[in-house]
């Protein structure tokens, strides 16, 4: 009976663990908050997780706390109504520097390839680029802000998020007057190298 038990046990462990498609809770829950554009409430976390909010609480604001004990370049902040990951105040100095820098840099080969998707799936969200890309892309989305290649453009309607479109400065640096000139969207996104070498001086 005793054997019979813990197997039986074994086996509602395994099926949780199946339903919540991730090593364990606090692993789901930093790979949902690396994706988020905007703040998550723990009642989406909860639902996306299938896993009860009295559950899910505790062990965001554990995350939240033990990434502050460490010292970490980044933290967890409760802001809106939800949480979200924001590079850490001690490291301002050091964005505000790499961000300036950035400015007459080429853009690196992951700008082309977000700049490349938010082209062709405009306006779109910060998770779909995202997702299509595959990587997280905070850091690239800020320098093509900071560029002026891109813009925010509203909010998406049933998700809440922020949407983002190209701007003028993006047409003018490519030598078009609008959208519909831009290369036919075939089985790829455009040659990359291309982008790249009309977009050079952007940053100049």
């Amino acid at each position: 009976m005793m054997v019979e038990e813990i197997s039986e046990e074994s086996t509602e462990e395994s099926t949780e663990d199946n339903t919540l498609g991730a090593p364990d809770l606090r692993s789901a829950l930093e790979a949902l908050l690396l994706l988020a554009d905007e703040p998550m409430s723990v009642l989406t976390l909860a639902q996306a997780t299938c896993r009860p909010v009295e559950e899910v609480e505790p062990v965001v604001r554990e995350l939240s706390q033990e990434y502050t004990e460490q010292g970490r370049g980044f933290d967890l902040r409760e802001v809106a109504g939800g949480w979200r990951f924001y590079t850490r105040a001690e490291c301002s100095p050091l964005i505000e520097r790499w961000v300036l820098d950035g400015q007459q840099a080429r853009l690196t080969q992951a700008s082309l390839e977000t700049l490349a998707v938010i082209a062709y799936q405009q306006p779109v969200s910060r998770g779909r680029v995202s997702a299509v890309r595959g990587v997280n892309i905070d850091g690239v989305i800020k320098t093509l802000l900071t560029r002026g290649l891109i813009e925010e453009a509203g909010h998406d309607g049933e998700s809440g998020s922020i949407l983002y479109r190209t701007t003028s400065y993006f047409l003018e640096r490519l030598g078009a007057s609008s959208l519909d000139e831009l290369p036919p969207l075939a089985e790829h996104l455009p040659d990359l190298a291309d982008l790249e070498e009309v977009l050079d001086s952007v940053g100049g």
